[in-house]
């Protein structure tokens, strides 16, 4: 096939990342602060227990361009933040399914 264009590609039409694994500790401030070195923010989502109000650890950022979720799944995706290692992942929609709410905690296990 001639589609040479890199996996980014099918992505092109979202400008919203998906970021997990976060330090529960960090607020939105602290996302936005990290995050928005890739550029401008527009909108973050930082997943709270409902009962609790405590973070779950992942949060859905949108861009402003969607050229900085490319830098940001690039240079984010595996780096380690206080101690974890977060996962930055392009989401083509918005609107989790359930399931995928519930699964955070299975692959968080501790390395070392």
């Amino acid at each position: 096939g001639g589609n040479s264009g890199s996996w980014h590609q099918q992505y092109r039409g979202s400008s919203y990342v998906f970021a997990g694994g976060l330090p529960y500790e960090m607020t939105e401030g602290d996302v936005l602060c990290v995050f928005s070195q890739w550029g401008e923010i527009d909108d973050i989502n930082l997943v709270r227990d409902d009962a609790t109000g405590k973070s779950k650890g992942f949060a859905f950022i949108k861009y402003e361009d969607q050229r900085s979720t490319v830098l940001a799944v690039d240079n984010f995706n595996g780096i380690t933040i206080l101690g974890r290692i977060i996962r930055v992942d392009h989401i083509l929609k918005y609107r989790l399914p359930k399931e995928l709410q519930d699964k955070d905690d299975e692959d968080d296990e501790e390395e070392g």
